[in-house]
This record gives C-alpha cells, structure tokens and sequence, in this order.
C-alpha cells in the first residue's frame, strides 16, 4: 500500500492506479478461466466500470502537461547528448566539455522555456497555463541537462564519462516513457525505440563531427 501512495505522491494518482490496472490481470485471466460460475460476468462489468469510472473523475496535472515535460525531455536527450557527444571528440578534456554542456544546456532551458510559453499560448483551445507549460518545459530540460553532464565531472576518462551519459540518456528515455505509456495505456516498445533511436543516431552523428573537428582542424589537440 505504501508503494502505490508513494508512487503517487510522485508521478499522480493516474499513474498509480493504471499501475494498479495492470497487476489486475492475472485476476481477470482468472476470472476467464471461471466464467461458467454463476456472478462471475458482473463482478468483471462492475470492475471495468468502476475503475473507468474512477479514473476519469481525476484531473492529473502531469498528465495535462505532458506535452510540456516531453518537449523538454526530448530536446535535452536529443541536443546535449549529441551536443557532449561532438565536444568529447573535439575537446577531449572533460572538465571543458562539462563546462560547456553546462553553460549550453542553462542557455537552451531558458530558450525551450520561452518557447514553451509562446507555443502554450498559440493553443487557443488549450486549459494549459502558459507559464506552467514554460515552467515544466525548462525545468524538465535543465533536470536533464544536469544528469548527463554529471559523469564528466566524476569521472577522469572522457570516454567512460560518454558511455555513462549514453547509458544515463537511455535509462531516462526508458524511465520516462515507461511513466507516460503506463498513465495513458500506450504501447512501450514502439515509443522507447523512437526515442533512444533518435538521440543516439544524433550522438553518433556529432561524435563523428567532433572527430572530424578533431582530425582536420587540430581542436583540442
């Protein structure tokens, strides 16, 4: 019990009780098994219908900003792992690439923040509040920001502090997309492999930039 309020208080009531949903069933596998008994169809409807019922009766405010959290996840993931990705290459220092994916990655949370704001008020028929959307877009960025950059200031090797980021990108892209098709009854694999597909081609990409940098031009050397 403790868990799902937990898990509550954290990620909303919505997440919570589609989680709860989904452990139900094995229950109506159950159920399945036993539909020759007298009652059993009703208790199967009046669960439905309750928990329908229920769910829709919530207003989740995470929920209503998705969108928001996700322009600002996505945007991170996308640009600062390639963003670190080319600077190890190019730099191959790892306090210069931390420093500057730090001063890059403040400097995009405010841009994606502003663009948030203005994009939430175009939506003429949106119950968003513009400021929220900002709010959730720049801090969900800046979060982000933060965790990728982490590794370069603890560890000495610029290029295990790349695989941890890598590896960071995608526990946050499976974390995340874990949360939003539990709450909204999505498919998983579908989004995840969009998501890490995206940021990691974008990370081999610049890393092959930065090499290229590195190569011809001398940077970093």
């Amino acid at each position: 019990m403790w868990v799902y309020v937990l898990l509550a208080r954290i990620f909303g009531v919505t997440f919570a009780l589609k989680l709860m949903e989904g452990g139900e069933s094995r229950a109506q596998d159950r159920y399945a098994q036993v539909r020759g008994i007298e009652g059993i169809e009703r208790i199967i409807r009046d669960e439905h219908k309750h928990e329908d019922a229920l769910i829709t009766l919530l207003h989740d405010e995470r929920l209503e900003y998705a969108s928001s959290i996700v322009l600002g996840l996505n945007d991170a993931l996308v640009e600062l792992t390639g963003a670190l990705a080319g600077m190890t290459l190019a730099l191959r220092d790892g306090t210069l690439v931390a420093v500057a994916g730090l001063v890059t990655g403040i400097a995009a949370s405010f841009s994606m923040a502003a663009s948030g704001y203005l994009s939430s008020k175009e939506e003429k028929d949106s119950r968003k509040n513009p400021l929220k959307s900002a709010v959730y877009t720049g801090v969900t960025y800046l979060i982000t920001v933060c965790i990728l950059i982490a590794p370069y200031f603890l560890f000495g090797s610029i290029y295990v502090a790349l695989a941890i980021t890598l590896v960071l990108a995608v526990s946050i892209i499976a974390a995340y997309t874990f949360y939003i098709t539990t709450a909204k009854e999505l498919r998983f694999w579908p989004r995840f492999l969009e998501m890490a597909g995206i940021s990691l081609s974008v990370a081999a990409i610049t890393f092959c930039i930065g090499w290229a940098l590195n190569h011809f031009l001398g940077i970093g050397a």
